[in-house]
């Protein structure tokens, strides 16, 4: 289930980014225009805008459930599985009668 939602998450987000990048912006940008188009540009610019719309909130969903779905399946935690029998062992001989500082007071 992770993995379909997760591919149709992918879909989703190049979809989404081509969208963007049909849209005009204030200096033509990318938008693939011309005067003989058979819907004109404030037409296009809505369908786009809504389409962008819809994408982005299936996105934000798809990226609620995974985040739903991934927490669901793992139920620890990275640094459970760091054990202490793994880890080497510093040993620090603390001696007082052994201080080769001088005394500063």
């Amino acid at each position: 289930m992770l993995s379909f939602v997760l591919v149709i998450h992918l879909i989703i987000a190049i979809i989404l980014i081509v969208l963007v990048l049909l849209q005009r912006s204030e200096g033509g940008g990318l938008g693939i225009g011309g005067s003989g188009d058979f819907m004109s540009g404030r037409a296009v610019g809505n369908i786009l805008s809504r389409l962008t719309a819809v994408f982005a909130t299936i996105f934000f969903i798809t990226s609620l459930s995974l985040a739903l779905l991934s927490s669901s399946s793992q139920n620890s935690s990275i640094v459970d599985d760091i054990g202490s029998e793994n880890m080497p062992q510093l040993e620090i001989d603390i001696d007082d009668s052994k201080n080769d500082f001088p005394d500063l007071n």
